[in-house]
């Protein structure tokens, strides 16, 4: 079966310059695993690639400006936008804590340390050094209610 065959419902699509580089970032920073790279005709560039990054996929690409026509592919990526988050979700809340720890020791940039939230969540942001975000966020322990007594 294809590597598109499985595909989610839902899948984030990163335009970056220097999509190789940044597959082999992801591969050290996030443990992302490489399913398919197709490589553009200049053998520079990536036409496309797919990623699984903790059970899910992230698809992307190089930009190519020389297709950009009457606005259709304007965007190099997110440096000229506002940048494109990924949340990566963990079932622990140390998993957020060794993730974080990984992706900063490859070189991403520490948004928010991680910590526990409001939201009952143990959470962490980073900026990778192609411009995008990446959110952790795992479940906290569900607090004791202590029992009334009668």
């Amino acid at each position: 079966m294809a590597a598109q065959d499985k595909m989610p419902p839902l899948t984030p699509y990163l335009t970056v310059k220097g999509a190789a580089k940044a597959v082999d970032f992801y591969k050290k920073a996030f443990g992302a695993k490489e399913n398919m790279r197709m490589p553009a005709q200049d053998g520079k560039r990536l036409m496309h690639a797919d990623l699984t990054i903790n059970g899910g996929r992230v698809l992307m690409s190089d930009w190519f400006e020389e297709y950009q026509q009457d606005g259709a592919f304007d965007p190099p990526g997110p440096k000229n936008l506002a940048p494109v988050a990924v949340a990566l979700h963990y079932p622990k809340p140390a998993d957020v804590d060794a993730a974080y720890r990984r992706a900063k020791d490859a070189g991403c940039k520490s948004l928010q340390e991680p910590q526990d939230m409001f939201w009952e969540a143990r959470f962490a942001m980073l900026s990778d050094p192609f411009g995008h975000r990446w959110m952790m966020n795992a479940p906290l322990p569900a607090k004791a209610v202590p029992k009334k007594k009668k």
